[in-house]
């Protein structure tokens, strides 16, 4: 068995105890020279001259461990590191090596290459401390830095596992990858893939790791080989000059202690803690100042605000401030960990003495008797009340959330990776950025750091990282010929194969369809390309211009045409991968037949940043609609973050609104909405019901659900579609109507018979627009939404409106009377009974008994309708 043919298959491994991996284990380790054939000895001599060029360039460089052979691989790869040690230590001394080795732990084949790697560490070296992860721990190890990384990739290959933890490993250091045989790669049906599987489609398309492989054989500082055949695939040696750092220089003059600044590892970051010192004043009233730190990922950027906010808690103390908060956020908290090790270091140098709470393992806080730096989710932010915020990584946080933070607060921090693993959505320089430039109010810091923090510019392996994910992936740059084109709309429709746009002849277009996608969405990661290379029911399509540029990029995933299981399945709330509109109109609406209609759900839709606004989008919905209508699917939809921009988008382009998610998405801050625009006479009764529906329930949900709804957003999805019912009156007793009287035109107040005018605003957004002749105009129509359904108060409603409270109390009774002259022709003077004498604006006992209960019977009137609408369908 560990013979160097051992080849046992992954059915016997499968059936291995774990006592008996570690016996084998312990006996590759003891005889791993034997186990290594001479071929592989040969080439690991030439990775260790390779890493000799690369520790003295500071740079780092990686090997490719491909093969069957799982004992083999785990005992080559231990085999480098122990000769890798050796070199470390020529150069080092006996410094500690920090080895990460992360892999997936439900495997038999996976444990087994991990168990020799490990024995060998433990038996044969004595520099390395190795650290032994899951990947779906290893966010925690973000921010952190190691000497050796080993990526066991051969159960599965998930790009953001990739872009998220080759960034640990600093100058000098290796970079192991284990993975399936070379020539079977490409095929290999890893978990990533799985998951990427629907119904109705039992195989992905295998396009990822082909351009994968493509980028290892490509790039310089790149070793593979193959196991199995017992030869390099590639190996070069990459000759490099040395490189050293340049020490930083704190500012002849800081308002800082100059400690704090020793604590900077580059001049990039000197700069930035130099700039925090400028929020030590506050700015002038009515004014704002914002820092904004931009780099690649690996800058230090984070660590750099990190050391300024103890500087700022340092300063604002020393001018007699009692106690200081700093609120901090990021897209998740795994984002801040570096931020907050580097404030505890620099909090515990000025011996401030802080404490610290944790999550999960996680730091969550920093407090000491007079400071606190907290953590909180961005949504939580605008209502929160602190002395400095902090954004960290910014750009996956979405703009209007981003517009929110800064209206809420005076003294800020926006810190952003512009190229990295957490997808740097470029709306964060293209319209947030831009925003606070152009607003006077705001006095704008800008730092950008270009220096990397782990290893030197110019790094071989950071460049293949960048290239493979697409880091840096930039839209076209246009021309005035592109931006005439436009304009005379020549634009050309393209269906785009992804075999084509993964290969070197499509890689250029490639390019610009992603780096469209990162400039317009919020936030992008390298999963996303791996979604757009491998799930078999997803298309792309995109409008050039003549010149071959791209202009507008398109993402669609192919939904719907479920079985009768399946979509029974589904109503009884199970789930299935993918089919998001199916599902959640089978879950919400309950109408089985959304099951079996087939549509394309946009995914995402981007139009190049230097000519939105002039009808690409809509041309493009245009041309997916005729596709989609030749194809005979029956809808075309999509979801997304809603607000006011991107609703009316989709409304002005047909779409309707049919669903919203309860809950804001806690990065976002906003509510999912989804759209349909129908194909076919059949699906556009059934979207006109979910309309109805999703109205009817929004309006009966706005007190309550949706009470944080922005107002505007709810009267665009209330005014989406024809009435809900065609005839439809409040339902008032004549005492509520008395009661509206006296509101009307006597000294009763609002609080006293809201439920009458929730009554009302009910039947009005029920039957609109056909309200028979009861007209409110579009300030009326808000206070009725704003104030009556959602129930805000008189002061943020007198605010969103930009009106004064009273002037709204008045224009509420003025509701009132028309509610009064329209329903029950009643006007200040016509409080009659029934014998036709006065009744001194109150109803007789007698009316009460014998008048009609009008509105009562319009309820039952309309139920009745509904009940006819439900067994029609």
């Amino acid at each position: 068995m560990l013979s160097s043919d051992f080849k046992a298959s992954l059915e016997e491994i499968e059936k291995l105890t774990k006592k008996e991996i570690e016996e084998i284990a312990k006996k590759a380790a003891d005889r791993l020279k034997d186990l290594v054939s001479t071929n592989y000895k040969k080439f690991t001599r030439k990775v260790i001259e390779d890493l000799q060029y690369a520790y003295k360039a500071y740079h780092r460089r990686l090997l490719v461990i491909a093969g069957l052979n799982h004992l083999l691989q785990g005992a080559y790869a231990a085999y480098t590191l122990t000769k890798y040690e050796k070199l470390v230590k020529s150069k080092d001394g006996a410094r500690e090596l920090k080895v990460l080795y992360v892999f997936h732990d439900e495997f038999n084949d996976a444990k087994l290459r991990k168990e020799v790697v490990k024995r060998v560490i433990k038996s044969k070296t004595n520099l390395f401390s190795l650290t032994i992860a899951r990947y779906e721990e290893s966010d925690r190890y973000l921010g952190t830095t190691f000497k050796v990384l080993v990526l066991d990739l051969v159960n599965d290959l998930k790009p953001n596992d990739v872009g998220r933890l080759v960034d640990v490993v600093e100058g000098g250091g290796l970079v192991i990858f284990f993975v399936p045989p070379w020539s079977k790669w490409d095929k290999w049906m890893t978990l990533f893939k799985q998951n990427l599987l629907i119904f109705g489609y039992n195989e992905p398309r295998h396009i990822f790791i082909s351009w994968f492989k493509r980028k290892l054989i490509e790039h310089k500082g790149i070793h593979v080989y193959d196991v199995d055949e017992d030869e390099p695939i590639k190996s070069e040696i990459l000759e490099e000059k040395g490189y050293t750092r340049s020490k930083p220089e704190p500012p002849r003059e800081t308002r800082f202690p100059r400690k704090l600044y020793e604590l900077a590892v580059t001049q990039d970051q000197v700069k930035v803690v130099k700039a925090m010192e400028e929020l030590v004043e506050k700015p002038k009233k009515g004014h704002k100042k914002v820092i904004i730190v931009t780099a690649d990922r690996g800058r230090g950027k984070s660590c750099a605000v990190g050391i300024g906010c103890i500087g700022l808690i340092h300063s604002l103390l020393e001018k007699g401030k009692r106690k200081v908060r700093i609120l901090v956020t990021a897209p998740n908290l795994t984002s801040v960990q570096s931020f907050f090790e580097l404030a505890l270091k620099a909090a515990e140098e000025l011996d401030l003495e802080p404490e610290v709470v944790k999550r999960g393992g996680n730091i969550l806080e920093l407090y000491g008797d007079n400071f606190s730096i907290e953590y909180w989710e961005p949504i939580d932010i605008p209502k929160k009340s602190a002395d400095i915020v902090v954004v960290d990584e910014a750009a996956g946080i979405h703009v209007p959330l981003l517009h929110k933070i800064w209206r809420a607060h005076r003294r800020l921090v926006f810190a952003t990776t512009i190229h990295g693993y957490e997808g740097a959505g470029r709306g964060f320089s293209v319209r947030f950025l831009s925003a606070l430039r152009k607003d006077p109010k705001t006095e704008l810091i800008e730092v950008e750091l270009h220096e990397p923090i782990r290893y030197a510019p110019n790094d071989p392996i950071e460049k293949w990282l960048f290239d493979t994910l697409l880091l840096d992936a930039e839209p076209a740059e246009l021309d005035e010929e592109d931006i005439k084109a436009i304009e005379e709309k020549r634009l050309e429709y393209l269906k785009l194969d992804p075999y084509w746009l993964f290969s070197p002849e499509g890689e250029k277009t490639l390019r610009q369809l992603f780096g469209i996608y990162v400039m317009a969405h919020y936030r992008n990661e390298p999963d996303d390309l791996g979604i757009l290379a491998d799930a078999p029911h997803h298309i792309i399509r995109a409008l050039r211009v003549p010149s071959g540029k791209i202009v507008c990029a398109v993402q669609i995933a192919q939904e719907g045409g479920l079985d009768d299981d399946v979509v029974d399945a589904l109503l009884r709330g199970e789930k299935t991968p993918g089919n998001i509109i199916p599902d959640r109109l089978l879950k919400h609406l309950r109408i089985k037949e959304f099951g079996s209609m087939k549509g394309w759900r946009i995914v995402r839709i981007a139009t190049h940043p230097k000519v939105q606004g002039k009808g690409i989008g809509s041309k493009m919905l245009e041309e997916i609609y005729k596709e989609a209508k030749e194809a005979g699917l029956d809808w075309i939809g999509s979801g997304f973050g809603v607000n006011e921009q991107l609703l009316n988008f989709w409304l002005k382009n047909g779409f309707k609104p049919v669903h919203m998610s309860p809950d804001r998405n806690p990065v976002s801050g906003e509510y999912t909405i989804l759209v349909i625009k129908p194909i076919n006479e059949k699906m556009k009764k059934l979207v006109e019901l979910a309309n109805a529906e999703f109205r009817r329930k929004l309006i009966d949900s706005l007190h309550d659900t949706y009470h944080d709804l922005e107002t505007e957003v709810a009267l665009m999805i209330l005014r989406s579609d024809k009435p809900i019912f065609e005839d439809y009156r409040p339902a008032l007793t004549p005492i509520q109507v008395d009661r509206l009287w006296i509101y009307a035109y006597g000294p009763m107040t609002y609080e006293a018979m809201c439920d009458v005018m929730h009554e009302f605003a009910k039947a009005y957004w029920y039957t609109y627009p056909k309200t028979g002749g009861l007209h409110l105009s579009k300030k009326e129509e808000y206070l009725i939404t704003a104030k009556v359904l959602q129930a805000k108060p008189w002061a943020t409603v007198a605010d969103e409106m930009r009106m004064h409270t009273h002037t709204l109390m008045v224009m509420m009774k003025e509701i009132a009377r028309k509610i009064l002259k329209h329903y029950y022709k009643i006007d200040e003077h016509s409080m009659v009974g029934l014998d036709g004498e006065k009744l001194d604006n109150r109803l007789s006992f007698r009316e009460l008994l014998n008048q009609p209960l009008a509105g009562l019977k319009a309820r039952l009137e309309s139920r009745k309708e509904v009940n006819n609408v439900d067994k029609s369908n």
